[in-house]
Order: structure tokens, then C-alpha cells, then sequence
């Protein structure tokens, strides 16, 4: 039996909140890949739970009225890999969360819980931050939304306020139209590994597909927290598609990412995947987007 003191199920947004006011310290819980595992562990022993899995409106991807796109925070990721509208505007995050864990957990797992985790190694969170993120959260005093860089304060830790929970995840408009995107996860095994080292990068190419109009690029592992670099995305904005250009992007990533040693690979290590992973990244999103670059 799971050593846990109560188990809360809300029915509603409105519920949640009011469940999270009424017990503070209660854990909140989805689709319990990551707390339920703790909880076998002991590390939740004693601990009550808020379950939001029952909350059917906060599933599912949709558009805005202003033609962001709408991620449900408890939208599991087969979901997300699977929905046209993802498939789309921003494939790469499909293909992304598509690299977490097993069948069962992608059918399991959801990205607000993913996000909520605070962790710098979650698969969808770098790509979410190359894509400009808007994390939507609902409390007491209503809704409020800050960019996804923001929602991460420190290393498994987010700005969610003790009466709050995650609702959706929102994709501007300006930020997916006309852009094109790819991620490398490099891991030990592949998808049932955490990432050694994740790599997002976006690329909106002129008409003629001769100028990069904007890049973006976002690392997981890189630092305590998933980050931009924007060094690396000034070294190429508005620049020709060449390969100098590439390179210098994919060399400018040093000056912003702050890896460290670790057993599973040495801050050396990360440092020179880093360049690699842009370099690629970069090139497979221009491909995607029509463009070329003699290598």
C-alpha cells in the first residue's frame, strides 16, 4: 500500500483551487509517472494528495480566438505527438515529448506535469522555451500568465503559488507562424533515458529562404534550468544561410550555457555536444523549411 494520508480529487478548476487553499501542503498529482513513483520510494510518506486528473477541460489542444495555439495542462503527451494542430504549426514538439519515457508513460504522462516539475532535463520544457512559451495558471485571484522563462525560478523550482495550479500552456501566434523547428535529445538510451543533453531550434527563413529572419534556440541541461541562449540567436538573426554562419551561431551557444559535471557526462562533454546539437538543429530546421546550406 502507498504510505499517504489522503487522496482529494477535484472535479474542477475551481475545485482544485479551493482544495489547494484548504490543504496547503498537499501534493498536487496527475497522471502520477513522477509522483506516484515517489510515493513508492517513501519520499511522499505521510503526504496528501490533490488529484486533477478528473479535470476533462484542461485536455486537449485548440486555438485561441487570436490564433494562439492552446495546450491543456493535462494533455498527455501521445496526445500531443498525435493532435493535427501540433502536427502542423510545431511538429518538433510532438516529436519532442514523443522521446520521454516508454508507451506507457507518453499514454500517461501529461505536459503540465512534465513543466510543473521544474526539472532542466524535461524533453518538452526546452523545446516550449524555443517557442516562447506562455504558461497560464489559475488561483484565487484568477488567471495570470508569464513566459515559460519566468516559470522557472531555480532547479526544481517553478513560480506556481501555493493556491495555484497550471492550467494550459500557450503558443502566440507570432511565435509559430512561419517558423520551423527541430530537437535533439542526446541520451545514453535514447527515450528511456533522461537527456544528457536537449537541443531545440527554431528558424523563420525569409521568402526567397536566403535570410534567417529569426532563430531561437533553447537547451535542456545546459544549466540549472532550461535556457535560451541568446548569444548564439544574435549571431545568426538576420544573417545569410551559410555554413560560417552556422558555425559561428553554434560556437556562440559557450557564452550563454553553464553545464556542470555530473555522472552521467562531464561539463566538457556538454559544452562540445552543445555546438554540435545547435549546428544540427539549426541545419535540420532550415531543411524544414526550405531552405539549403551546402555543408
Amino acid at each position: 500500500m502507498y504510505d499517504i494520508k489522503a487522496l482529494y480529487e477535484a472535479d474542477s478548476v475551481e475545485d482544485a483551487v479551493r482544495l489547494r487553499l484548504k490543504y496547503p501542503e498537499a501534493q498536487i498529482i496527475a497522471g502520477g509517472s513522477d509522483v506516484l513513483v515517489q510515493v513508492r520510494e517513501g519520499k511522499r510518506a505521510g503526504k496528501e494528495l490533490i488529484s486533477i486528473y478528473g479535470i476533462d477541460s484542461m485536455r486537449g489542444v485548440c486555438y485561441e480566438e487570436d490564433g494562439a495555439i492552446r495546450i491543456g495542462s493535462l494533455t498527455s503527451f501521445s496526445h500531443i505527438t498525435k493532435d493535427p494542430i501540433i502536427q502542423k504549426h510545431m511538429n518538433v514538439l510532438g516529436e519532442a515529448v514523443d522521446m520521454i519515457g516508454g508507451p506507457q508513460i507518453r499514454n500517461l504522462g501529461t505536459i503540465g506535469g512534465n513543466t510543473c516539475n521544474g526539472v532542466t532535463s524535461a524533453d518538452s520544457a526546452s523545446t516550449l522555451h524555443a517557442w516562447d512559451a506562455i504558461v497560464e495558471l489559475t488561483g484565487a485571484n484568477g488567471i495570470r500568465r508569464i513566459p515559460i522563462k519566468e516559470f522557472y525560478i531555480k532547479a526544481g523550482v517553478v513560480d506556481l503559488k501555493p493556491d495555484e495550479i497550471q492550467t494550459a500552456i500557450i503558443i502566440p501566434k507570432q511565435s509559430y507562424e512561419g517558423y520551423k523547428g527541430h530537437y535533439i535529445k542526446y541520451a545514453m538510451r535514447n527515450a528511456m533515458d533522461i537527456a544528457t543533453l536537449g537541443c531545440s531550434v527554431n528558424v523563420k527563413l525569409s521568402e526567397d529562404k536566403m535570410i534567417m529572419e529569426d532563430v531561437r534556440i533553447a537547451y535542456g541541461v545546459a544549466g540549472p534550468v532550461p535556457m535560451r541562449c541568446p548569444s548564439a540567436e544574435a549571431a545568426a538573426k538576420g544573417k545569410s544561410v551559410s555554413m560560417d554562419i552556422i558555425k559561428a551561431f553554434a560556437g556562440a551557444v559557450l557564452n550563454d550555457i553553464n553545464p556542470r559535471d555530473s555522472w552521467r557526462a562531464s561539463k566538457a562533454f556538454r559544452e562540445h555536444i552543445a555546438t554540435v546539437l545547435a549546428e544540427r538543429c539549426l541545419l535540420e530546421s532550415i531543411r524544414l523549411s526550405g531552405g539549403e546550406c551546402d555543408e
